[in-house]
């Protein structure tokens, strides 16, 4: 049985502008940190995951991981407001605008779940906030100290970010897959599985050879990004606070909501240990940041609610 124009559509659409808006929130550090390496090696890794964690929920016979547990297929089908989400969150991509896309994407299909999922993020944007803010108070200086001294064993922390970013790899797949693969049945074919495979390959290897695209900016503004030793910390505490939310449930959350707490709560005690810049700049980066996913949060609660009641008519 073939699937249905919109299915395709939809699913094209959303595999597209999620990565592009949310995966470089997991890899923009890995980016950031390794600009001078090879852009294939850096692709071969990422893809080597990527395929990994896709072959081991098909094969266990849910590639969303329980995700969708509560976002059936709508009855009488996919109709063509169903895809409009994803096309909203291309556009705001394209101005840098870090949207949820879980929002967008899966409110659409099921509005009654939005309020468990909105807490699930504000607690996640909680937790990541808090994590970062006490781990920083504590390592800033320090990792100054290390900074001042050259970096200390590049070699080791080279070994540890590949395995820091890995591991957030794997957790966040885990997590966000639900938003692409909500377009297509829950029981993929051998041919939709191995051609969704091949999308998402390409499309991680397109957002890579662009290094990152607007996105990656969020990344690039906070302090010391593109330092391994930063790099590697912040993936190891963002991958370790997704585990704790995936055991939680199977309800699906906002990344990107975890991930701007997590750099707000770092900004804040950098900025208060290190006086690198004055307190009202990194105020006005955390509040734009917060700014824009609260925005992408009001387009998916009115396209929820606004759109099926224009297909009515």
């Amino acid at each position: 049985m073939s699937l249905a124009p919109e299915a395709v559509f939809g699913f094209m659409v959303a595999a597209y502008s999620i990565v592009a808006n949310d995966a470089i929130q997991t890899l923009g550090t890995f980016l950031s940190s390794n600009s001078t390496r090879s852009k294939f090696l850096l692709w071969l890794f990422a893809a080597a995951i990527l395929g990994g964690v896709l072959m081991y929920g098909w094969a266990s016979g849910d590639i969303a991981y329980g995700r969708l547990d509560k976002f059936p297929m709508p009855e009488g089908g996919l109709t063509w407001w169903h895809t409009l989400p994803a096309v909203v969150i291309v556009v705001l991509t394209r101005f840098g605008i870090p949207v949820s896309t879980t929002f967008l994407i899966l409110t659409i299909f099921a509005l009654p779940n939005l309020e468990k999922m909105l807490v699930k993020s504000l607690l996640g944007y909680a937790v990541a906030f808090a994590s970062a803010l006490g781990i920083y108070m504590v390592i800033a200086k320090r990792l100054r100290r290390m900074y001042d001294k050259g970096g200390g064993n590049r070699s080791l922390w080279i070994v540890l970010q590949w395995l820091s970013t890995g591991f957030l790899w794997a957790m966040w797949l885990i997590q966000d897959l639900a938003n692409i693969y909500v377009y297509l049945p829950r029981q993929l074919s051998d041919y939709e599985f191995f051609g969704s495979c091949a999308l998402m390959l390409g499309l991680l290897g397109y957002i890579i050879y662009n290094r990152g695209g607007k996105i990656q900016h969020i990344v690039e503004t906070k302090v010391n990004t593109s330092r391994i030793q930063s790099a590697t910390i912040i993936d190891f505490i963002y991958g370790i606070i997704l585990f704790v939310f995936k055991e939680m449930s199977n309800m699906p959350m906002s990344t990107t909501w975890v991930f701007l707490g997590l750099l707000a709560g770092r900004e804040i005690a950098i900025t208060r240990m290190l006086h690198h810049q004055p307190f009202a700049v990194t105020r006005r980066l955390i509040l734009r940041d917060a700014g824009k996913a609260t925005l992408g949060l009001g387009v998916s609660v009115g396209l929820a609610l606004l759109i099926p009641v224009l297909a009515g008519f």
